[in-house]
């Protein structure tokens, strides 16, 4: 799809259907939609009069054009919510219910009002970075695997901005750019942690984001079981043991321009997750395939740091295998020696992400970035503590933990920090090895934060727990507009994008 901004006015451009906005506490019509509402001899003033306009967020109404003061067929009215609760999420989720709105009406292309911009306060580049990434995270569907009808084939082909003042457009095609790009970006993520584990193997999966890197220019290397083996990466090895499918560990790096700062981002990437010995209940087994979700995020954010040119050195790092139950595959009791040394009792082989990251970590380390981010969808521990609203942040470091949290409240891509207290670390002290990779039902994700926490030594570095966040469900109620249900939603991409912005300013 492609988005454009175009100088005019909105009364006199012929377009399929137009997209104006609506505060819900608004006392009147005002801006782009009173210049509709008078173009349609008052309508939309009588349909908010008489409550059908109401403009909560997200929420649309479709009005037929039967004059002659404006050439759009239809005027599209999508909500922005309270005026004191509105920012750029809410840009994103107005413009992402305008798209699929669209889409259901069949219009091949629209004209849009840069939402925000005007009575929202906010920048006008701001504004349309938001509304790109609703727009085009919205109308994303996964259908490479499904045979379409012809109804389902049909897509939205342009979205244009519409601006009076020559003076905006500039920044706005810029925004429209950014957005564009961190969209495409989260979309790699997404079609990476969507895939099923038959095709998405941990070769395929390493394969592709050398595929990315080649593509937009930054370099990847990819290690297989015989390199691995070469560095001493015991928990990759163990992990790996009863599966047919051999590992992959995969660097890849960014130099950005004017870069000052160093940042590791690691990912999990268990492309499969039955459990292992352990085994899981059979019931919502086939989500497992969302548990390379980190590994995901980190492919798509190398694509968007590139293709952004962020000012840093970025190292992205994950660790790829399938956990699998077999005569081979590792057993609970079971000692493992990690790359950095130490050693790992095994209580419970399905807590394998943090015994593969312990590697990926050690080896981040080794690196010495100014910062290590890890994000992995670890515990199932912090969806009963935050849900799918938040992902689960634990760190060492303040100003991480706070930069983090910012870039979650700008992305829409929320965190919520989680304490890193010593008495939790106790709890996974083992009487046989260095730790256990367990420490009992209770903070659970805690624990298995500390776990981490021994494979960063003294590097500023954070956890982000997203196993509430990488995917949907259909339990799990109203979702934004630009999320689908039972599908991946390339959590972590955004979040570090604007992370970054943050840390490099």
């Amino acid at each position: 799809m492609e988005l454009t901004v175009a100088q005019g006015s909105l009364t006199e451009i012929a377009t399929p259907l137009l997209v104006v906005n609506l505060f819900q506490d608004a006392d009147a019509l005002g801006g782009a939609t009173a210049a509709a509402d008078q173009a349609l001899g008052g309508l939309l003033g009588r349909l908010r009069a008489a409550g059908e306009l109401r403009g909560k967020l997200g929420e649309t109404v479709v009005v037929y054009n039967q004059g002659d003061s404006l050439r759009a067929e239809r005027v599209l009215v999508v909500g922005l919510g309270p005026r004191a609760e509105f920012g750029l999420e809410a840009v994103r989720r107005a413009a992402a219910a305008a798209a699929r709105r669209a889409r259901e009406l069949r219009v091949a292309e629209y004209v849009t009002v840069l939402h925000g911009a005007g009575a929202g306060g906010l920048a006008p580049q701001q504004a349309a970075e938001a509304l790109a990434e609703g727009t085009l995270l919205a109308l994303y569907r996964y259908d490479h695997l499904r045979t379409l009808s012809d109804d389902e084939r049909f897509e939205v082909q342009r979205a244009t901005v519409i601006e009076r003042d020559a003076a905006r457009l500039p920044a706005i095609r810029d925004g429209l750019r950014r957005g564009t790009l961190l969209a495409e970006a989260t979309m790699t993520a997404r079609d990476l942690a969507q895939g099923p584990a038959n095709l998405v193997t941990p070769a395929y999966l390493a394969d592709q984001a050398r595929a990315v890197a080649e593509r937009h220019g930054f370099a990847c290397q990819v290690y297989g079981l015989d390199e691995i083996r070469e560095l001493r990466m015991g928990g990759l090895l163990a992990v790996n043991q009863g599966s047919a499918n051999p590992p992959r560990f995969v660097v890849m790096r960014y130099q950005g321009p004017g870069a000052r700062k160093r940042l590791a981002v690691v990912g999990k990437g268990i492309t499969f997750d039955s459990g292992g010995i352990s085994l899981k209940p059979a019931e919502h087994m086939h989500y497992m395939r969302h548990d390379k979700s980190g590994a995901a995020a980190v492919v798509g954010f190398m694509q968007a740091a590139r293709t952004l040119e962020l000012p840093v050195e970025a190292i992205g790092i994950f660790a790829a295998t399938e956990n699998m139950p077999s005569g081979s595959a590792y057993r609970p009791g079971d000692v493992i020696r990690s790359r950095s040394g130490k050693t790992m009792e095994i209580l419970n082989t399905d807590a394998e992400g943090r015994v593969i990251l312990a590697d990926a970590l050690t080896y981040a380390v080794e690196q010495e970035p100014d910062a290590i981010v890890d994000l992995a969808t670890l515990t199932g521990a912090c969806v009963v503590a935050l849900g799918h609203v938040a992902s689960g942040l634990f760190s060492n470091d303040e100003q991480l933990t706070a930069l983090l949290r910012q870039a979650g409240e700008v992305s829409g891509e929320r965190v919520w920090p989680m304490p890193m207290w010593p008495e939790y670390g106790d709890l996974i002290k083992s009487h046989i090895a260095d730790i256990k990779n367990v420490g009992g039902r209770a903070a659970g994700a805690i624990t298995a934060a500390w776990f981490l926490r021994h494979f960063v030594q003294d590097r500023p570095w954070a956890h982000l727990d997203i196993a509430g966040t990488a995917w949907t469900e259909s339990a799990w109620g109203e979702l934004p507009p630009y999320l689908l249900k039972d599908a991946a939603t390339g959590v972590g991409v955004r979040l570090l994008v604007h992370f970054v912005r943050q840390w490099t300013a």
